[in-house]
């Protein structure tokens, strides 16, 4: 066979002989290293490294997707890691382990004993996979690489009068100024920071400080992640760093500040809306990411199925009515009320918006931030539109009763008017507004739309793992929508969709979809909002109807596996199939089928 790797495989027994020589083949036709096709192929790292080690003493390692700290990597230049394909992993017990895909370059291990003789370091060498090596070597230049050589730089200045720098820091009048020149390595950091968390798609920003040390921790895709650790001591000036930027006061830390401020990164102008938070360890930052320069959606794009674009379609071209999005924050509702706007014949119509903050510019649209520290308000500024010969007022949330009497009326009054506000269903929107003071006479002549809705994680492309459905998700399923009538029921396929790893999505999630609940506006239900408006009699009509709630949505979008069915299940209101299960085994009635909410 002529490669030792493919016959220690052979001789464990974990490839036959055949299957070796049909993967050493194809690896020499297509030019792909033998380890790529291996994985491929179902043969896992350890196997891999225990063949490469074959009768050596030289210990293997795995790293599964583990992050080595800065201040570990540099302990090895990254030319000569590179060069002699050997990384650093860790320090144990003052000794340094590095990892090696060949241990017996000589040439390699000449170069470890001069590098760790210089540092009086003792080194121990372990036996990684290429793909290992590789991953470890992007980390000199990943986020933890290029702050802990900014962070080297600012320990060269410390190191001439830490303390006298440590004082100025505390100082309420320097707030941090002796790190804050323009060539200082803060600076850097800071930089670095913000780019990574553009570039890796983060929503927000939040660095804080423990006992030891600040963490740096993004969210992506609705999920905090700890993307960077630093020590504790340059916290301050990192803060100081970030109140310049947004202007806010150096010396005041013992109440919250807001402030903003504008970068550009990639090519991109982003805004980033920052707050502090006075915690006892220090104060805490939390950095918001809005990217005005970037497309906008198109509505048929957003996620909507076919029923619900057609219905989303007939409620933008009418001429006045009120359109309300309900969801948490996050939750995606600025995204759809642009995406809405975008259908708009904004050349024919005169278009306004009251918004706080304004997050992206809309050619066509008279954009106003609102700023109530001066008196000017969500309903101050409705009056104010209402003055400017609108066509289409899009408010940026309904927070009190004054807006939502001012919005309705101005629906009432031959205006399209969209806004937002907070329930945690499209149905919840009606009682809602009564209890803001609206009266239901009111509400059903001027409601054309409440859309409710939540982001999901998506599946990766190629990370789909379609399963079976067995018996107890098939009675879930069935009683999610027994409630339906039966032509407004989906089919229960035979196979659902679940996400798997793979080696270019190792979650199998990335990015998120919106799901949707919308409540459309008809005779039935102005009888019923004029007679009684409570939730459960809405509730009633609106299922007879045939309308969807976002898990509903979510579960159907997962028959196609554009989410998991897990993900669709995390929703509120998801039946656990074991409950479904006992319940109808023991015939109770539907008093007892109560949804149990998974969080």
């Amino acid at each position: 066979m002529g490669n030792s790797l493919m016959q220690g495989l052979v001789e464990k027994g974990v490839l036959s002989k055949e299957d070796a020589e049909t993967v050493l083949k194809s690896s020499e036709t297509k030019g792909v290293p033998l380890e790529e096709i291996l994985r491929k192929v179902g043969v896992s790292q350890e196997s891999i490294l225990t063949a490469k080690a074959g009768s050596s003493s030289v210990p293997t390692r795995v790293l599964s997707g583990e992050q080595i700290p800065f201040n570990i990597l540099d302990n090895i230049p990254e030319e000569s890691a590179a060069h002699y394909s050997m990384v650093p992993l860790a320090i144990s017990d003052g000794v340094l382990e590095v990892g090696m895909t060949d241990p017996s370059n000589i040439g390699g291990i000449d170069a470890l004993n001069f590098i760790t003789r210089k540092k009086g370091l003792p080194f121990k060498v372990f036996l990684i996979s290429e793909s290992d090596l590789q991953a470890v070597l992007k980390m000199y230049n990943s986020l933890g690489g290029e702050v802990g050589r900014a962070l080297t730089e600012l320990e060269t200045e410390l190191t001439a009068d830490e303390k006298n720098i440590q004082e100025e820091i505390n100082d309420q009048e320097s707030g941090g100024e002796a790190f804050i020149k323009e060539d200082a390595p803060v600076i850097k950091i800071v930089a670095t920071i913000l780019r990574y968390a553009v570039d890796g798609h983060a929503s927000d920003v939040h660095i804080e400080k423990t006992d030891k040390l600040i963490k740096v921790r993004f969210r992506v895709d609705g999920i905090l992640h700890t993307s960077l650790t630093l020590p504790a001591k340059v916290h301050q000036a990192i803060v100081a760093r970030i109140k310049v930027l947004s202007s806010m006061r150096l010396d005041e830390r013992r109440k919250p500040q807001d402030g903003r401020f504008s970068a550009t990164i990639g090519g991109h102008k982003i805004d980033f809306r920052v707050s502090t938070f006075p915690a006892t360890n220090g104060e805490k930052i939390v950095m918001r990411i809005l990217d005005r320069e970037r497309g906008f959606i198109a509505v048929s794009d957003i996620g909507f199925s076919e029923d619900h674009l057609r219905k989303i379609k007939e409620a933008v071209a009418k001429p006045h009515g009120l359109i309300l999005i309900s969801g948490p924050t996050g939750s995606g509702k600025s995204t759809t009320l642009y995406s809405m706007l975008a259908e708009l014949d904004r050349e024919t119509k005169n278009v306004l918006s009251l918004e706080d903050p304004v997050e992206y510019f809309m050619e066509g649209v008279s954009q106003s931030q609102v700023r109530p520290e001066i008196g000017y308000t969500f309903a101050s500024g409705l009056r104010t539109t209402l003055r400017q010969d609108p066509d289409v007022i899009m408010v940026g949330e309904i927070r009190d009763g004054e807006t939502a009497k001012l919005a309705v009326q101005a629906a009432l009054t031959g205006h399209l008017v969209l806004s937002t506000i907070h329930t945690n269903s499209a149905i919840g929107v009606i009682p809602r507004l009564v209890d803001m003071g609206v009266d239901p006479y009111l509400i059903a002549p001027t409601l054309i739309l409440a859309v409710a809705q939540r982001l999901v994680r998506k599946t990766c492309e190629g990370a789909e793992d379609e399963k079976e459905i067995d018996a107890s998700t098939r009675v879930m399923l069935e009683k999610q929508f027994a409630d339906l009538p039966e032509k407004y029921r989906p089919e229960i396929p035979k196979t659902l969709f679940e996400s798997k790893p793979t080696d270019e999505c190792p979650s199998g999630l990335r990015g998120r979809l919106a799901v949707f609940e919308i409540l459309s506006m008809d005779a039935e239900l102005e009888r019923q909002i004029l007679t009684d408006s409570a939730e459960d009699k809405i509730r009633e009509i609106t299922r007879r109807n045939g309308m969807l709630t976002m898990k509903e949505d979510a579960i159907i979008k997962s028959f196609a596996g554009k989410v998991s069915f897990a993900e669709a299940n995390k929703l509120s209101g998801a039946l656990l199939a074991e409950e479904i299960v006992t319940s109808s085994s023991e015939g109770s009635g539907p008093a007892d089928e109560i949804n149990s909410v998974v969080t």
